[in-house]
């Protein structure tokens, strides 16, 4: 062995077990998941005191283990957990020994030989492949052979869950039982696809809250982008204007997505959110779209009494030019616009800011 030969078995094992790692943190997920929809299931049907609980059994479920400090086991995600336990029955065959036994012990059958399943894939096959996202968007067909289909193309073409999610939207089920060669539209579909990266299993938002981390722990950011916000943040503090920081990738949850904005604030003049997004690169509609879905989300579920409507504040930077837009979803009270206009930045001050700051960090780069 020589000293390139150290290296790169250092660099090797680094990455194997950096994958291994990965894979093994979202079989964890994926199994909590599904034994989890076994116990509801199972008391469902033969619980002592099922019928006590009645239609309201998911919403004691949800407050009884939100107040014990379980994550993502609010009623919705309760309903998928047991639909994804009657829907992969075969995953029982890959419980290690330890929970075989609970099961067995809470009088759950966990006899593989007589599991019926529709998917024609084992519970080996689809917990080592795919994750717990992967199955939320599947568990979503109901159709027993549309749901196989795309097991077993997102398998094959070791697709993302976003890749998934757009193969779906693409009608590709439909498109591929009216294609005179589904091979080849198959072939096609799989060249372009975006595929699973290891971090991703880890980057994945359910494994945030899994495993204790802050979603600005693990998120993945541009060394630009980071750098930008950091910056901002600071420089929107310092101007004493009234802006209180709140938080920095600001997990939302909107139709069982997740989304994230880069910057909240609380402005307490206005008394109202400001939220912040930047976009190194050129304006885009869908940045102005996106920006206001997350205005309107805060304008609906978190003003409190007394609270203005949200602000959201677009930041688009490309070399030497920044653009700034302000979205104001669904603000009409003009005497609030024309205030918010004294207290917020000028677009011309965030501009500037903006470009002197890419150009200082892009002439520090070796």
């Amino acid at each position: 062995m020589d000293f390139a030969n150290l290296v790169q078995g250092i660099i090797d094992i680094h990455r194997q077990t950096y994958i291994h790692a990965a894979k093994a943190v979202n079989v964890a997920l994926t199994l909590r998941n599904w034994l989890i929809g076994a116990y509801i299931a199972e008391f469902e049907l033969r619980g002592e005191d099922r019928a006590a609980y009645g239609d309201g059994l998911f919403s004691q479920l949800d407050k009884r283990l939100t107040t014990r400090g379980i994550p993502n086991c609010g009623k919705s995600r309760l309903y998928r957990y047991r639909d994804f336990y009657r829907l992969y029955p075969q995953i029982v065959a890959t419980l290690p020994p330890l929970f075989h036994n609970r099961l067995t012990a809470a009088g759950i059958p966990v006899d593989s030989r007589k599991v019926a399943t529709m998917s024609p894939l084992s519970g080996q096959m689809v917990i080592e492949k795919l994750s717990y996202s992967h199955f939320e968007r599947l568990i979503e067909i109901h159709d027993p052979m549309k749901r196989s289909f795309y097991e077993i193309e997102c398998i094959k073409g070791n697709w993302s869950v976003r890749e998934l999610k757009r193969q779906i939207a693409s009608l590709y089920f439909e498109r591929s039982g009216l294609s005179r060669s589904p091979a080849k539209l198959s072939e096609l579909a799989n060249t372009l696809a975006a595929q699973i990266e290891p971090a991703s299993f880890i980057r994945d938002p359910y494994v945030f809250e899994f495993l204790g981390l802050q979603s600005s722990e693990v998120l993945p950011e541009a060394e630009l982008e980071a750098a930008l916000l950091e910056k901002m943040q600071k420089f929107l503090l310092e101007l004493g204007h009234g802006f209180c920081f709140e938080a920095k990738q600001k997990r939302l949850i909107i139709g069982g997505e997740y989304f994230f904005v880069d910057l909240v604030f609380y402005h307490r003049i206005l008394k109202c959110h400001v939220l912040v997004e930047l976009k190194v690169g050129a304006f885009n509609h869908e940045h102005l779209g996106q920006l206001n879905t997350y205005v309107t989300y805060y304008r609906t579920h978190e003003m409190t009494e007394g609270d203005q409507p949200p602000i959201g504040i677009l930041l688009c930077t490309d070399k030497n030019h920044a653009l700034v837009e302000y979205a104001l979803a669904g603000m009409d009270n003009r005497l609030f616009v024309s205030k918010y206009q004294l207290e917020l930045p000028k677009t011309e001050t965030l501009q500037r800011y903006l470009d002197e700051q890419r150009q200082a960090l892009e002439s520090e780069k070796p």
